[in-house]
């Protein structure tokens, strides 16, 4: 593969607790473990989050492609990513992602298609295929 793009990022400080900043510094994050894993929580994002947020826009854009050669009017949609941590059978952490799919404007078969197709046009989907478990749920 020839990459196209390249993003680029670093981590300082304390690892989920310390600092993210992109080489351009459009992205420029304070980090913190959320309570729900021992750390203080806060207004501070977490890797979890980045990582929901950049899998959520991938998939809609994949999705919103797909419809547009399906000709599926896609008004309205929305892509939800819930991304789970959490402890795996090897003594390290593993994740879980659910896709959450909005497509008002189309019938549960049509969504269910195109929600099928973008999955396996996504590239968070198809770098994460067969290491996370992912769920495609509709709305």
């Amino acid at each position: 593969m020839a990459a196209l793009y390249t993003a680029a990022a670093a981590s300082t400080g304390e690892g989920r607790g310390g600092h993210v900043r992109s080489t351009d510094g459009v992205l420029d994050l304070d980090l913190a473990v959320p309570a729900e894993l021992g750390g203080p929580g806060g207004d501070a994002t977490n890797p979890e989050q980045l990582f929901a947020a950049g899998y959520a826009a991938c998939f809609h854009s994949a999705l919103q492609a797909v419809a547009r050669k399906a000709k599926a009017d896609v008004t309205g949609s929305s892509v939800t990513a819930e991304v789970g941590i959490g402890k795996n059978g090897s003594g390290g952490f593993g994740l879980e992602v659910a896709l959450v799919v909005d497509l008002p404007g189309v019938d549960r078969d049509q969504a269910q298609q195109l929600t099928e197709q973008a999955d396996a046009m996504c590239p968070y989907s198809n770098a994460v295929r067969g290491n996370v478990d992912i769920r495609l749920d509709l709305a």
